[in-house]
């Protein structure tokens, strides 16, 4: 029952993905890059094992004849490079509470890359959004006398992921698989380069740390393979609220169990941004109960 629940399979995955900074306790210090090379390298063989398990019958002969989602695979593999480089560094440097923050914000950083690229028109709830999200990004900037980066970056990184996925026309394990043979060149560099300079942490930890190394694999494919069966079997409204679950649960996370520095400047910030995201989130649930009065009329939803 519950893996035909699509609503339940979204909250799901945004739930794992919520929880995941407490894995990363596991493995605190550990350089972003030897924790990228890690994850690609055992990514591959999983991804391999899941393509078999779920009967992916995709031919690698097809996959080179779509170039243009090769291509494109290319493009989104630096760009989920940097995004997850940025998402572990805040995991395991007590940098919890501005991930949370950069993923508040990617929904609206993915409606700015529509109305760039894609020439789409904002609705004036996104308008009043945005307002309030660059005053509370504007706020920490006159306060603190920088702006929050760290979530900046992880924000846009991931938002212009996902925007380039929207082109590619390969499933999602096949995707993900060559987006990780793009990847494993410099894996393997980094691996030995670290290694031979001695900045490894695997080559020298103990044998549940090498198996936490392991593990950043599934941790990391796992939840989207829930996602991806959720947006399949459930409506992108149920989608758009749940997402506002992972950085809601990686805020408390780091708030109330990691006791991260939480002042009167960053109250103020992240109101401002929740006072945004409210006007999206009645903006979407309105949109959803027009369509749906739409439907019970007959009548052909837009």
């Amino acid at each position: 029952m519950f893996l035909r629940s699509g609503a339940m399979l979204a909250i799901f995955s945004y739930f794992l993905w919520g929880i995941t900074p407490l894995f990363y306790r596991l493995l605190p210090g550990v350089q972003p890059l030897e924790l990228l090379s890690q994850r690609v390298l055992w990514s591959i063989p999983l991804l391999l094992f899941v393509r078999v398990f779920l009967k992916n019958r995709t031919r690698f002969r097809g996959v080179w004849a779509d170039k243009r989602s090769l291509f494109l695979c290319f493009f989104s593999t630096g760009v989920m490079a940097v995004s997850w480089c940025t998402f572990t560094y805040s995991m395991t440097h007590d940098l919890v509470l501005e991930a949370s923050m950069g993923y508040f914000i990617t929904p609206l950083f993915s409606i700015v890359l529509g109305v760039v690229f894609l020439h789409e028109r904002l609705k004036p709830a996104e308008k009043i959004a945005l307002l309030f999200v660059c005053a509370g990004v504007g706020y920490q900037l006159i306060q603190y006398g920088r702006l929050p980066g760290l979530a900046l970056m992880m924000g846009s990184a991931f938002a212009f992921y996902g925007f380039i996925r929207k082109f590619i026309r390969y499933d999602l394990t096949t995707s993900l698989l060559v987006e990780s043979l793009w990847l494993l060149p410099l894996a393997v560099v980094l691996y030995f380069w670290l290694e031979s300079t001695g900045q490894s942490t695997f080559a020298t930890a103990d044998d549940f740390t090498r198996l936490c190394f392991v593990l950043t694999a599934p941790v990391t494919l796992l939840p989207l393979l829930f996602f991806t069966a959720a947006v399949r079997s459930t409506t992108l409204t149920t989608i758009g609220l749940a997402q506002y679950l992972e950085p809601t649960i990686q805020f408390l996370l780091a708030v109330f169990l990691f006791n991260e520095h939480f002042d009167s400047v960053k109250g103020v910030s992240f109101s401002l941004i929740w006072l945004g995201l409210l006007f999206c989130i009645l903006s979407l649930i309105c949109h959803h109960w027009k369509n749906t009065a739409k439907i019970g009329l007959g009548m052909k939803p837009r």
